[in-house]
């Protein structure tokens, strides 16, 4: 086999290793399916009644692609802990001292975690289904939308993964979760920017989570009464851009963090 294919085999050795954990201990996995749902009945109920939807369109119609781009976001802390544990335990650099690729370690995280996305994306479509969520355009553009929503989970994985790999420990990893909750709640996931002040609503635009919430809104074909702006109006470039910019960043900061840990 070349480096390649080595790299390739040794990866979903580790991927296997972690859906084996997933098998051997499900409720932390079911729970991480389930509460984007809880999240979108909750906001369902609590503002459906509130929020002005364009004549013959429901609330759930913006809400449940926000809750799509923001279940992609929130898996970021599952990550982070399981990275983290992994380094604090040691089992890390038993895997560093084994005959193996380097990269197969964070990749192999990298692939498992991007399987639970898919699923994760199954169930929530199920739900927005269930309380009347349609997609409205063709089947092309609906698999667009869930691949747009799937490469931004991917950038968001090597964000949580370089910093499982840099905090001392697991207890460290809820200093960082705290502000994932503000980056998630400050975009257009729940509401249209047009209803924030205006310099809050800018801040939310351009957040990336944004990006990928409008561009799958339009893929999917459902309402977005957002403010007109430069990026509103580019969020599909944005969508593809904002993700590959995180990932030439965070994925070699993790390769060169994964490389330096201490044997």
């Amino acid at each position: 086999m070349t480096a390649l294919g080595w790299t390739l085999a040794d990866a979903w050795t580790i991927t296997r290793r972690t859906l084996l954990h997933w098998r051997m201990q499900p409720g932390p996995i079911i729970f991480g399916w389930l509460f984007p749902v809880l999240m979108m009945l909750m906001f369902g109920g609590l503002l459906g009644g509130a929020i002005e939807m364009p004549a013959g369109d429901s609330y759930y119609e913006l809400l449940v692609p926000g809750i799509f781009a923001l279940s992609m976001l929130f898996g970021l802390e599952a990550t982070m802990t399981a990275v983290t544990t992994d380094v604090s335990k040691g089992v890390t650099d038993r895997f560093r001292s084994l005959p193996m690729s380097s990269a197969a370690v964070v990749l192999g995280r990298c692939i498992a975690d991007l399987l639970d996305s898919v699923v994760s994306l199954i169930v929530l479509s199920g739900a927005g289904l269930a309380l009347g969520w349609r997609w409205h355009g063709g089947v092309l553009e609906a698999l667009a939308a869930f691949g747009l929503l799937l490469w931004f989970r991917f950038a968001v994985l090597w964000i949580g993964i370089y910093i499982g790999l840099t905090v001392q420990n697991a207890q460290s990893i809820m200093a960082v979760q705290v502000l994932v909750w503000p980056v998630g709640f400050l975009s257009s996931a729940f509401v249209a920017t047009s209803t924030m002040p205006d310099w809050l609503g800018t801040v939310a635009q351009w957040n990336p989570l944004s990006a990928t919430a409008t561009a799958a809104r339009s893929l999917f074909g459902n309402p977005d009464p957002s403010a007109a702006s430069w990026i509103g109006d580019h969020a599909l470039e944005a969508a593809i851009i904002g993700p590959l910019l995180l990932t030439a960043i965070f994925l070699p900061l993790s390769a060169a963090r994964f490389r330096r840990l201490s044997r």
